[in-house]
């Protein structure tokens, strides 16, 4: 027995060798690799030639960031019309990062909310810009998110300009602002769009030239001051050079998803429900009147001249061709007044869709030329999503219908009556936000009948979900609920409402009484996947390209390009999507 024990110590200790010659190998190269970065940082050290001038090493930070929102986007688009786009869209997919499971937390999910969660890296909680509009309580009246009473508007090119916009109500800085403050001024910040909303947002407080259209033409605010480029560029293509152009459809008719009549479409004045469509007015006037600057808006002409303008900027100024790192936003509005008139399940979208791929691939193409391919980076996103238009969503006979606020709004001012409420008590219903006349929601609080009978009645109103009161959303509340969590990430104190209603899905808010044609055929605002699920792609300098399936924000895309920039955000709601950087 000791023989055949000492005879199997003998074979195992021969079989041991060679495993315990591996292991050392592995660590003394282990060892050796460790040795290797410290005489790396070695040869970068302070006193190398290398570092003693930083201007003068290579350069670690994007020459320009261009920041693209496409106004009512839905995510889905991208999975649904990617093969029909060989453009710019396309490239951003086959070169950039692309996000596929990306979506507002909150529930406002409209233009001005969106992009300033973009521009800021933050939600509506934070940097205050809740809606498009609100009732302001101090004035008792309706005020638009970016109407500065000591701000004055000015037109380009002899357009007369009315009231006067700027960022500050919004309360925290925006990425492009901390990119100029942070880099000694270096930086040029200029931002185009339809919307005075969506080009202000995307600047922030402080800019080079904040552009957006008005009254047939072109204004900015004597905040940002006006550009002699745009003076020029506004007089040599004005936009009623479009008048007179017909948009028709640019793909042949069995590529369309869709039904060539949008079910419940309203379209522009002058337009008929099916292409083609001309700019040409009202009643195909001699020039442009009102109905032709609407109709040329809710074409891709519009896209077309935003992109036009954001490369003359390039080649003005010469963006991204100087010592810091510039910005360019650009917002393309057209896809929203689209989506708004023909719905998501059009012709129309599908096609301004194609158009805009194509207008793209234009920009990037100059900017390959004029700052470098890989020198400058893109991230593009969208402000909201949308619904389907009513009409075509009875059609799968789903439970859904219009809400209509001005009859809530009734029903509300009746049910209060037992309980000699001065009248009205309701001053305002703003979307989901309903706002009571001074002193009333006080008073509510601390009537526990009267505000049961509120609730009780709004709830009894077709297409009303769920009812929260203010105090359920203060102080961003832990919550097992999506819809409360998502009015609490909307929710700023002294901005938003008394109550908030809740729609039921698919169903659509309407503040015209019944028997009214609604001005609009689809909707968007509400704490549903179908208005928060947008695209995200990031596309140049720094970027992993790749598809991305982990759960992420709009609010993630500033904190991403400050990491890029090498700048610090003020306050960030959102998260650096390392996964896709390459640095």
């Amino acid at each position: 027995m000791p023989d055949r024990d000492a005879n199997q110590i003998v074979r195992t200790s021969r079989a041991f060798f060679p495993f315990l010659m591996i292991v050392l190998v592995l660590i003394t190269a282990r060892s050796l690799q460790a040795q290797t970065p410290s005489t790396s940082r070695a040869k970068a050290s302070p006193t190398s030639k290398l570092s003693a001038d930083p201007r003068k090493r290579p350069s670690a930070r994007p020459k320009l960031v261009v920041m693209l929102v496409v106004d009512q986007m839905r995510a889905d688009y991208v999975d649904k019309f990617l093969p029909q786009w060989t453009g710019g869209l396309r490239r951003l997919v086959e070169e950039g990062a692309w996000f596929r499971d990306a979506a507002y937390s909150y529930a406002a999910t409209e233009t001005c909310v969106g992009h300033a969660t973009i521009s800021t890296g933050a939600l509506p909680a934070s940097h205050a810009m809740v809606a498009n509009a609100w009732w302001d309580r101090e004035t008792q009246k309706m005020v638009t998110c970016t109407a500065d009473p000591n701000a004055k508007n000015s037109g380009y090119a002899g357009i007369s300009a009315k009231g006067g916009d700027s960022a500050w109500r919004m309360e925290i800085p925006s990425f492009a602002e901390e990119l100029k403050f942070q880099t000694n001024g270096a930086t040029r910040v200029v931002t185009f769009s339809l919307k005075a909303r969506a080009a202000i947002t995307m600047a922030g407080h402080k800019a080079d030239a904040v552009t957006w259209a008005d009254g047939g033409g072109w204004v900015t605010s004597s905040v940002y001051g006006a550009m002699p480029f745009v003076e020029q560029y506004a007089k040599t293509h004005p936009i009623k050079e479009d008048y007179g152009k017909t948009w028709t459809h640019s793909l042949p008719e069995g590529s369309y998803w869709y039904d060539e009549k949008a079910t419940g479409a309203v379209p522009p004045e002058g337009w008929n429900l099916t292409f083609p469509h001309p700019l040409r007015g009202k009643a195909a006037a001699n020039e442009p009147d009102a109905a032709f600057y609407e109709q040329w808006a809710s074409s891709p002409f519009a896209d077309t001249y935003l992109t036009k303008f954001a490369e003359t900027a390039v080649d003005s100024l010469g963006l991204g061709q100087g010592g810091g790192t510039d910005f360019l936003g650009v917002s393309y509005s057209s896809v929203d007044y689209v989506g708004h008139e023909f719905g998501p399940r059009s012709w129309e979208v599908q096609d301004v869709l194609v158009r805009l791929d194509t207008d793209l691939a234009d920009l990037f193409a100059h900017l390959d030329k004029k700052v470098g391919r890989g020198k400058y980076v893109v991230a593009l996103s969208a402000d909201h999503g949308v619904a389907p238009i009513v009409e075509d969503m009875q059609k799968t006979g789903a439970d859904v219908g219009i809400l209509r606020l001005a009859e809530l709004q009734d029903r509300i001012e009746k049910a209060l009556e037992p309980f000699s409420f001065a009248k009205p008590a309701v001053a305002q219903i703003n979307g989901s936000d309903l706002y009571f006349a001074p002193g009333v929601y006080d008073k509510l609080r601390h009537d526990d009948k009267a505000m049961r009978a509120v609730i009780d009645t709004a709830l009894a109103q077709s297409g009303v979900a769920a009812i929260f009161r203010a105090e359920q959303l203060q102080d961003r509340p832990a919550t097992q609920s999506p819809t409360r969590t998502a009015l609490a990430d909307s929710y700023y104190p002294g901005r938003s409402g008394d109550l908030f209603i809740v729609p039921k899905p698919y169903w659509l808010m309407d503040r015209n009484p019944a028997g009214k044609n609604r001005s609009y055929g689809a909707g968007h605002g509400m704490p549903y996947n179908y208005d928060q699920h947008v695209p995200i792609l990031f596309m140049g300098f720094g970027i992993r390209h790749g598809e991305y399936f982990d759960s992420v924000t709009p609010a993630d895309i500033a904190p991403t390009l400050a990491s890029l920039c090498g700048i610090t955000l003020a306050t960030r709601d959102g998260h650096i999507l390392a996964e896709s950087l390459s640095k």
